[in-house]
């Protein structure tokens, strides 16, 4: 045994001893940790749930969920087409850590909560607790979007809805193919898109042929199959009637006909892509799969309409809840580092970078727990106006934000936020699905002028919005004036006058609604540095540009 006397230096002793590096940030409470969550759902009408919250952000932030999420991403879904005989399977496995995420957020309501108890405030509640879970882990958010969206567009088809919905509503989670009388649950996914086609949806080619009833043959291709291994699918098919053609219908596609019968669905490949790794996409081909007609034939569209409102506002949600991510993980280290001798976060620059990025969380929380609460069971014809317009503009701007706030809370950790042993890294690859799912850029910004095309209520549903906060900020206010002045420009416009202007009508509207909701929700100090950085004359474009003399310390301190 080496001995050594008191104080001597010994070079190369002790190489791997560990110092100047926070701990893991496990075992918190996601919920009662996130100050502007918790006020904001009291303020929109569902602090009722708080118990159920609580509970569930205790669980996100566990140490074992937080392992099943990084394994969920690691081990990602295989595709099986056949079994070893050469028989058709068609069948995606996943990691058993993906199926006890999606297990947990299923059993505490994350999908169909506001549909299957309907309360005031239950589709706040429902929003809340849909981020909590995917603050932590996003892929599993996919098929529970969809299967909350579905209801939508199942409801008014009684000839599905009586059987469906009710295993729809279920908060148990079944992974396995079973026939419906062993399976009380179900999750449902969506195959829209074709490869010629995209965001052009009437340009699908997939047939289906009428059976008589509601029943369809379908033949074709589709390019993007979200969440394969999902129970039942709302899919869009040209369909026919003997010789009469009907045009774009919607059709819900089961994976299991009768007793137990496997429909066609043919997976052909899994997708390779950038992020949203846990979660499968796939492109399928239907040869001869029975589909059951939606709405009415012919208006495939229209029936789908609401379905996609609603996973609109889930892109938003789930972009909020990758920022409240960032800023807890970015906040977390700068408390636990230390450089150039003070803690990270008590550096002037680096306070301004969080106070800032905390800022845009908090501005996007508040926009889609507003959304949400347009959804509510007893919205007035003003709500379903405002949620008409706001649904897209807030979409466009909140997910185009995503990925530049992913980034600059990534470089909050220097080395270790680029590595693939901390969730910034996942996340910053996961931030664009949301702005790209439910339609891209070019798309929503359309649809804004759509909306106030074909929904004129909207745009004054949209300004008495705005009115409520008139007077309380002057940059505001002239924001808002110079938005509706060329809102009212653009609405009747010429398509070749009026899609130029599309984004820049789209981020005006989605900066004002935000404004608005931080001057009504968040402390004074937190709203009026928002719409400085923001609107203000010296606004920058890239984070952590505050006004000079803003406390950020305070703003930190508070998320």
């Amino acid at each position: 045994m080496t001995t050594f006397a008191r104080g001597q230096r010994v070079i190369g002793a002790f190489t791997h001893y560990v110092e100047n590096q926070p701990p893991w940030r496990v075992d918190v409470d996601e919920y009662s940790l996130n100050t502007p969550l918790r006020a904001a759902v009291d303020a929109f009408g569902a602090g009722w749930a708080d118990s159920d919250l609580r509970e569930a952000g205790a669980l996100v932030g566990s140490q074992s969920f937080q392992q099943d999420a990084e394994l969920a991403n690691i081990h990602t879904p295989t595709a099986y087409p056949h079994d070893r005989w050469g028989f058709r399977l068609d069948e995606v496995e996943y990691d058993a850590s993906y199926h006890r995420g999606i297990s947990a957020a299923i059993a505490r309501g994350a999908h169909t909560s506001a549909w299957a108890e309907p309360r005031p405030g239950a589709h706040v509640a429902r929003a809340a607790m849909f981020m909590l879970f995917a603050q932590v882990e996003p892929g599993h958010a996919c098929p529970v979007s969809m299967t909350h969206a579905a209801v939508a567009s199942i409801e008014g088809s009684p000839w599905i809805a009586d059987e469906w919905l009710p295993r729809l509503y279920s908060r148990e989670y079944e992974p396995r193919l079973l026939p419906d009388e062993e399976k009380p649950s179900a999750l449902i996914g969506m195959a829209m898109t074709e490869k010629q086609g995209g965001s052009d949806v009437r340009a699908g080619t997939t047939v289906g042929v009428s059976m008589g009833g509601h029943a369809y043959q379908l033949t074709g291709h589709k390019w993007f199959c979200s969440a394969p291994m999902s129970d039942g699918f709302l899919v869009l098919a040209q369909t026919r009637r003997g010789a009469t053609e009907e045009g774009l219908s919607c059709l819900f596609v089961p994976r299991l006909l009768p007793r137990g019968m496997r429909n066609v669905f043919r997976i052909q490949r899994l997708k390779d892509k950038l992020g949203n790794r846990s979660n499968a996409s796939a492109e399928v081909e239907f040869d001869g799969t029975v589909g059951f007609l939606l709405g009415e034939p012919g208006r495939g569209v229209r029936t789908i309409i609401e379905m996609v409102q609603r996973t609109r506002l889930d892109c938003v949600l789930g972009t909020a809840a990758g920022m409240r991510q960032c800023v807890a993980e970015a906040v977390w280290h700068a408390r636990g580092r230390e450089a150039f001798g003070a803690l990270l976060v008590e550096q002037p620059a680096m306070t301004s970078v969080l106070a800032d990025l905390a800022l845009e969380a908090e501005a996007a929380m508040l926009t889609g727990l507003r959304l949400a609460q347009l959804f509510e069971a007893d919205a007035s014809d003003r709500d379903v106006a405002l949620r008409r317009l706001a649904t897209p503009v807030s979409k466009y701007w909140v997910c185009k934000r995503g990925p530049h706030h992913a980034y600059e809370a990534l470089e909050c950790l220097g080395g270790n936020g680029y590595a693939e042993g901390f969730p910034l890294a996942r996340r910053y690859r996961e931030q664009p699905v949301l702005a790209i799912w439910e339609g891209s850029g070019n798309v929503i910004a359309l649809d804004v002028l759509r909306a106030l095309t074909r929904d004129p209520d909207s745009a004054a549903a949209f300004g008495d919005e705005l009115a409520t906060t008139q007077g309380a900020s002057g940059i505001l206010d002239a924001h808002v004036a110079r938005t509706l002045s060329l809102l009212d420009g653009l609405r009747g416009a010429a398509d070749v006058d009026a899609q130029p202007q599309a984004r820049r009508l789209s981020e005006s509207l989605a900066l004002a609604l935000q404004a608005s909701l931080m001057l009504r929700h968040a402390p004074s100090l937190d709203a009026e540095t928002f719409i400085a950085a923001r609107l203000g004359d010296d606004r920058a474009a890239q984070y952590g540009v505050l006004p000079r003399g803003t406390d950020a310390a305070t703003i930190v301190a508070r998320h």
